[in-house]
C-alpha cells in the first residue's frame, strides 16, 4: 500500500510575544492522499491559514513531522524549502499576487525562472499549455491591470500549474470575487482535481464543500469533528 502525499505528525505551532506564548496549532495530525479536493474550515483565529502556510513550507512550527511524498522535510533549511517549494507545490492566492509591470506571460514565467536546467523554448510551451488550460492564451501580452478580477485568478491558477506541483494550496481563492465569477473559478479548480491534481483550500464558504472530496474543520487550534463555521 502507497503511502499519502503528506503526513503532518502532532504538528505543533506557537507565537512568542512579551506577553507570553500563543499556541496557533495543537498537536495536529493529518493525511492526505494523492487526488484529494480537501477544504480547511474554521472561524477567524482557528488556525487554517497557519496550517496552510506551513503545509506551503512558509512558516515554520514549534513541533512534529512533515513528511511529504515518504521523504521528511521537517528540518530543511530555507535553500531546500524554496527549491521544494518550486518542484512540487503551487498557490492560489486570494488576491492574484499578480506583478503589475509584468506581462501575464512573464508572470506565469517566474517559476520557471529558477529552474536553470529548463531552456527558453520549453518554458515557452509550458506556459502557452497552462494558458490555454485556462482559456487566456490571447491575453499572454496584457497586463494583470487589463484583466478582470476572474481573468486573474485563472492567470494566478496557469501560474500555479506551470511548474506540474503534486500539490496546489489555495487560500480563499474565490474571495475578492462575485458569486458568478467564483463558480467559474470553482468549476476549473475542480476540473484540475477530477485530472488528479490534489488540491487544499482554506475557505470560510460553505457553499464551496460541493466541490471537495473531503472537508476538516479548526476549532482553536485543534481539528473538531463538528462544523465549526
Amino acid at each position: 500500500m502507497s503511502s499519502p502525499l503528506i503526513e503532518l505528525r502532532n504538528i505543533k505551532k506557537k507565537y512568542t510575544t512579551k506577553a507570553g506564548d500563543f499556541p496557533v496549532l495543537k498537536g495536529l495530525n493529518l493525511d492526505i492522499e494523492e487526488g484529494e479536493f480537501i477544504s480547511i474550515m474554521g472561524k477567524s483565529g482557528s488556525g487554517k491559514t497557519t496550517l496552510l502556510n506551513i503545509l506551503g513550507l512558509l512558516d515554520k512550527f514549534n513541533e512534529g513531522e512533515y513528511i511529504f511524498r515518504g521523504e521528511d522535510i521537517t528540518n530543511f533549511d530555507e535553500n531546500k524549502k524554496s527549491d521544494f517549494r518550486n518542484r512540487n507545490i503551487g498557490f492560489i492566492f486570494q488576491q492574484f499576487h499578480l506583478i503589475e509591470s509584468l506581462t501575464i506571460y512573464q508572470n506565469i514565467e517566474i517559476p520557471l525562472l529558477y529552474r536553470s536546467k529548463e531552456s527558453k523554448e520549453e518554458r515557452k510551451r509550458k506556459i502557452k499549455e497552462k494558458l490555454s488550460q485556462v482559456g487566456l492564451f490571447e491575453k499572454r501580452y496584457s497586463r494583470p491591470f487589463e484583466l478582470s478580477g476572474g481573468q486573474q485568478q485563472r492567470i494566478a491558477i496557469a501560474r500555479a500549474l506551470v511548474t506540474e506541483p503534486y500539490l496546489i494550496l489555495a487560500d480563499e481563492p474565490t474571495g475578492a470575487l462575485d458569486s458568478e465569477t467564483s463558480e467559474d473559478i470553482m468549476e476549473l479548480i475542480k476540473e484540475l482535481n477530477d485530472d488528479g491534481k490534489t488540491i487544499i483550500m482554506v475557505t470560510h464558504d460553505k457553499d464551496l464543500r460541493r466541490y471537495t472530496t473531503r472537508d476538516v474543520f479548526l476549532k482553536d487550534g485543534e481539528f473538531s469533528e463538528e462544523e465549526t463555521i
